[in-house]
């Protein structure tokens, strides 16, 4: 039996989804596939995301190959989970399986981020729970 596929997804892909897409993989690559994805891409994902997911996590997004991509990029998912765009959440053409709300830390401190980290790491570790 293949593993389900879960896509996260954000407008830019760029920081939450692209954090969730590594928690994925280095947390419940046992249960399902994951990826990342938005309607639009940046020239690189958030590097105070990979900074201190690098340091506080040991986890190194960009060596791991992670980079900004569209929805048409990735696989069909499963499961998608929106990161929580508030009404500029892209349409997907599908209803999204669930929407964590998250505030997106662009901008702000090295404790925003964690925190914002810490909250995707354990919506990734419930997701794995439900999902087996």
């Amino acid at each position: 039996m293949s593993k389900k596929k879960a896509a996260f997804i954000c407008v830019h892909n760029s920081c939450r989804s692209q954090i969730a897409e590594a928690f994925g993989k280095h947390l419940a690559s046992d249960i399902f596939e994951s990826y990342s994805a938005g309607t639009e891409t940046k020239p690189q994902i958030n590097q105070d995301a990979v900074r201190i997911m690098k340091t506080s996590y040991g986890i190194d997004m960009e060596a791991d190959g992670q980079y900004s991509k569209l929805i048409r990029d990735i696989p069909t998912p499963d499961i998608v989970i929106s990161m929580g765009c508030n009404v500029g959440c892209p349409f997907i053409d599908r209803p999204f399986d669930d929407n964590w709300g998250l505030e997106d830390p662009t901008g702000k401190n090295d404790e925003a981020f964690k925190l914002v980290i810490e909250e995707i790491r354990k919506k990734i570790l419930e997701l794995k729970k439900n999902a087996s």
